[in-house]
């Protein structure tokens, strides 16, 4: 049996945000996304700066537009994985990550514009723009359910309808 292993008290609900970051997830998480952005990297300076030369003159627009709307999405990828890899590693606090919020913004970002002609656009670039909306939308999520449950403290353990209360509203989103 491991000494390791330590039992937490089952009535107190499971902090999410502090476990996720040192959880298996989080590493692949952590070893996708930075793989996109290095992947994403390289087909920009590579590939990709050879295939936009060929497009017509709206596609290469539509072409320079998204690469900068996939760039930004990705700087706010590794961004929020770093700081909480920081977390993990113990070099800042959950509250202090929260606190980098500020400088950390994981925006939503705006549909593509009206004159977007997605078929004019090279395969993998589309294919590296789908891959970077689903995990920046996980990250937002992830995020957020990170961020609520640091911001609301937990209410003292001997007031069960407090706990309860605090239980719900932590597991439906409410404030």
């Amino acid at each position: 049996m491991n000494a390791d292993i330590t039992f937490r008290d089952t009535r107190d609900p499971v902090d999410f945000g502090r476990t996720f970051v040192h959880s298996d997830a989080f590493r692949a998480l952590f070893r996708d996304g930075m793989a996109l952005v290095e992947e994403t990297a390289a087909y920009l300076d590579g590939q990709g700066r050879e295939e936009s030369r060929t497009l017509p003159r709206q596609a290469a627009l539509t072409y320079a537009s998204e690469s900068m709307r996939l760039t930004t999405r990705l700087m706010q990828i590794a961004s929020w994985l770093l700081v909480q890899r920081a977390v993990a590693e113990g070099e800042i606090t959950a509250e202090e990550a929260l606190k980098e919020k500020t400088r950390v913004r994981l925006t939503r970002q705006e549909s593509a514009s009206p004159v977007f002609d997605a078929a004019a656009l090279p395969e993998r670039l589309k294919e590296l723009i789908g891959t970077s909306v689903r995990m920046h939308a996980r990250i937002v999520h992830l995020d957020g359910v990170m961020s609520e449950a640091i911001a609301e403290p937990k209410p003292a353990a001997d007031s069960p309808v407090a706990m309860q209360q605090w239980l719900i509203r932590s597991a439906f989103g409410g404030g």
